[in-house]
C-alpha cells in the first residue's frame, strides 16, 4: 500500500509538473535556437518581459516594507485589540481566498474611469487603470499576505527577550530593529521576497482585467502568452513562457540554496 501511494505520488508529479514544463522547453526549442531568439526580439516580447520584471521589483520592494510594517505591528503591538487583530488578520488572508480575476475586478469597480476615485486620479493627471500604476496594485492584492505570513510565524517563535534586553541596555527602537529583531527575522524576509517574486511573475488573471492588455503599453509576458496562444503562434508563447520558467526555477533553487544556508548557520 506505501509502495502504491508512492508511486501515485511519483505519477502525479510528473503528470502534472514535469511533463508540462518538458512540453514547454519542446515546443519552445520546435525553430532552434534562431526561432528563440527570434521570438525574444520582438519589440513587444522584450516590452512584455520589461513590464514584468518592472512590477515584480515595485512589488517586491513595497511588499518587503509593508509586509515586514505589518507583521510587527500584529505580532509585537501589545496595545492592539484583540478582535481588530482578528480582523486584520482576516483581511490579510483575504487575496487567498478570493479569485485574482474578482479582486482585478474589484480595482476596476474602485478606480475605473468612471467611478470617483478614478476621476480624481485622472483629474490629477494620474491614470491608475489600464495603466502600469493599476498593474501594481492588482499584483501587491494578490501577493500581500506572502511576506506577512512568513514573517510573523519567525516574529512569534522569537518573542520579546532580547528586543527588551536591548531596550533595557539603552537601545533606541531603530538600533533594536537592526540588531536584534533583523538578524532573527532575515531568512523569513528572504523567504517572503522569493515567493512574491515567483507569483509576481507569473500573474495572470487579476492583471488582465485592470491592464487592458495593450500591446506595447500595458502588456506583461503571462498576458503575451495568453495572447500568442489565441493567436495560435505556440513558438512565441512557449519561447516566452520558456523564460518565465527558467526564471521561476532559478527562484525556486535561491530559496532552497537559502534554507540550505540557514540550517547550516
Amino acid at each position: 500500500m506505501k509502495k502504491s501511494l508512492i508511486a501515485l505520488t511519483y505519477a502525479v508529479f510528473l503528470l502534472v509538473l514535469i511533463l508540462p514544463l518538458v512540453q514547454i522547453f519542446t515546443e519552445a526549442g520546435a525553430g532552434g535556437l534562431d526561432g528563440f531568439w527570434q521570438t525574444l526580439q520582438r519589440p513587444d516580447a522584450q516590452h512584455a518581459l520589461f513590464v514584468s520584471g518592472l512590477i515584480v521589483v515595485i512589488v517586491t520592494a513595497l511588499n518587503t516594507l509593508f509586509g515586514v510594517l505589518l507583521a510587527l505591528y500584529l505580532v509585537r503591538d501589545g496595545r492592539l485589540p484583540h478582535r481588530v487583530k482578528q480582523f486584520l488578520n482576516a483581511l490579510v488572508d483575504l487575496p487567498f481566498a478570493v479569485s485574482p480575476v474578482i479582486g482585478g475586478l474589484m480595482i476596476l469597480l474602485l478606480f475605473g474611469p468612471n467611478t470617483i476615485l478614478g476621476t480624481f486620479f485622472d483629474g490629477i493627471g494620474v491614470k491608475l487603470v489600464f495603466a502600469l500604476p493599476g498593474m501594481v496594485i492588482a499584483t501587491l492584492f494578490v501577493t500581500f499576505p506572502l511576506m506577512v505570513r512568513e514573517v510573523m510565524p519567525v516574529l512569534q517563535e522569537i518573542g520579546t527577550q532580547q528586543e527588551e534586553a536591548a531596550f533595557t541596555l539603552g537601545a533606541t527602537p531603530w538600533q533594536t530593529f537592526w540588531r536584534v529583531t533583523w538578524p532573527s527575522i532575515r531568512y523569513g524576509v528572504l523567504y517572503g521576497v522569493v515567493l512574491t517574486v515567483a507569483r509576481s511573475l507569473g500573474e495572470f488573471g487579476a492583471v488582465l482585467v485592470v491592464s487592458g492588455n495593450i500591446v506595447g503599453k500595458t502588456q506583461t509576458a503571462t498576458t503575451f502568452v495568453y495572447q500568442e496562444v489565441e493567436n495560435f503562434d505556440f513558438l512565441a508563447a512557449n519561447s516566452v513562457a520558456l523564460v518565465l520558467a527558467l526564471v521561476s526555477i532559478l527562484t525556486l533553487l535561491t530559496l532552497e540554496w537559502t534554507k540550505s544556508r540557514k540550517e547550516v548557520i
